[in-house]
Formats: structure tokens, sequence, C-alpha cells
């Protein structure tokens, strides 16, 4: 969560600085930096971005147990819970 911080705002403040206020190394956010996403951060991606074209399709009138029904008539075979990951 710190990383993600210092990431968002590292135009507008120093990374050092925040490092420094958050309590978390420099050479930490910079190895986080460089990680590639995770296999779980990829998925949710890809979920989202199918969740969002389900809602764009409906003209924004469907709600999670619809979104959550088309789903899974695409074969998005997941839970409720997890489509709003």
């Amino acid at each position: 969560m710190s990383f993600r911080f210092i990431e968002d705002h590292r135009d507008t403040y120093p990374v050092r600085l925040m490092c420094a206020v958050l309590g978390v190394s420099a050479a930490g956010y910079y190895a986080w930096r460089e990680r590639p996403a995770s296999t779980r951060t990829t998925t949710n991606t890809a979920l989202l971005a199918s969740i969002r074209q389900v809602h764009q399709d409906s003209g924004g009138r469907y709600g999670s147990p619809r979104i959550h029904a088309a789903m899974q008539a695409r074969g998005r075979g997941v839970s409720r819970g997890r489509s709003n990951a």
C-alpha cells in the first residue's frame, strides 16, 4: 500500500522524502517497481475489464447480480465476491 502511494505521488513529492515519512526503504520501493505484476493482479485487471464491458453493454443499468449472471453466461466462472475484486 505504501509503495502504491509513493508511485501515485512521485511527481508531486520526492521519493526519498515519502519513503522516510512512510517508514519504508527507497531500495524496497525501487525493487517493488521492477517486479512484474503478479498473476492475481493480471487476472484482476482482465476481470475488471470484462466487468466494465458487461456494465457498458447494459447501458450502465446492470448491478452486481446481473453482471455476475452475464459473466457466468460468457463462461467466466467467478463468484460474486470475486467479481468485486
